[in-house]
């Protein structure tokens, strides 16, 4: 099977059965998820953050965004850009500056600045399936994947994930980015043997990824 039609396939599962959760076990689960983020050594280390406004039933980064903004870290979210199929960055200091925008996620309507120009940052990147090593499949669409393309080195990636999201494999193709930190409710996986792909894609349609 080609590798985005396997990707169809468990995004369509993967999705349905997140979708199905209980707004109370997914506030439960999210919420441990994000005690362990905020409890890592590189979020006490970091400055400033990308995050992500969950969208359908995704792990919540709402805890997240108040610990940062109550120590005075620097907060950006995405923005999508639709002409060009990629993701921009701006500065979030209250959430009631994000506001739906593309496939009605949340997201802000200040001014981007470069992310070639980020300073030592954690990137908190949704998703629909992980593996241990740091694989992903993303929400549809590359988006994500060139963010991270044109991220400095000094960027720590990290996604946020339910343990059924948690595959032994995920189809990948060449430009799919690994990230360098998987969180779940039960454990923090570390992919120490990443291999950072160059970018080069095309738009696969669909919500950012």
């Amino acid at each position: 099977m080609p590798v985005a039609d396997e990707k169809k396939y468990l995004r369509a599962i993967l999705t349905e059965t997140r979708a199905s959760m209980t707004a109370k076990l997914a506030a439960a689960l999210s919420a441990r998820v994000q005690a362990t983020f905020l409890d890592s050594a590189w979020y006490r280390d970091s400055r400033s953050l990308i995050l992500y406004s969950p969208f359908s039933n995704e792990v919540s980064t709402d805890t997240i965004f108040e610990a940062a903004l109550a120590s005075g870290r620097t907060i950006f979210y995405p923005r999508v850009v639709r002409a060009s199929h990629t993701l921009s960055i701006s500065e979030v200091k209250s959430r009631s500056e994000l506001r739906p925008g593309a496939y009605g996620i949340f997201e802000p309507g200040t001014a981007s600045i470069d992310a070639a120009t980020l300073p030592p940052c954690v990137v908190v990147t949704p998703g629909v399936a992980f593996t241990r090593t740091g694989e992903r499949i993303g929400r549809g669409g590359g988006h994500y994947d060139r963010m991270i393309a044109d991220l400095p080195h000094h960027a720590i990636t990290v996604g946020l994930a339910y343990s059924f999201q948690l595959l032994d494999r995920v189809p990948q193709a060449e430009h799919d980015q690994r990230l360098n930190f998987v969180i779940t409710e039960s454990a923090i996986y570390s992919a120490a043997t990443s291999e950072w792909r160059e970018s080069g894609l095309r738009s696969q349609g669909g919500i950012p990824r």
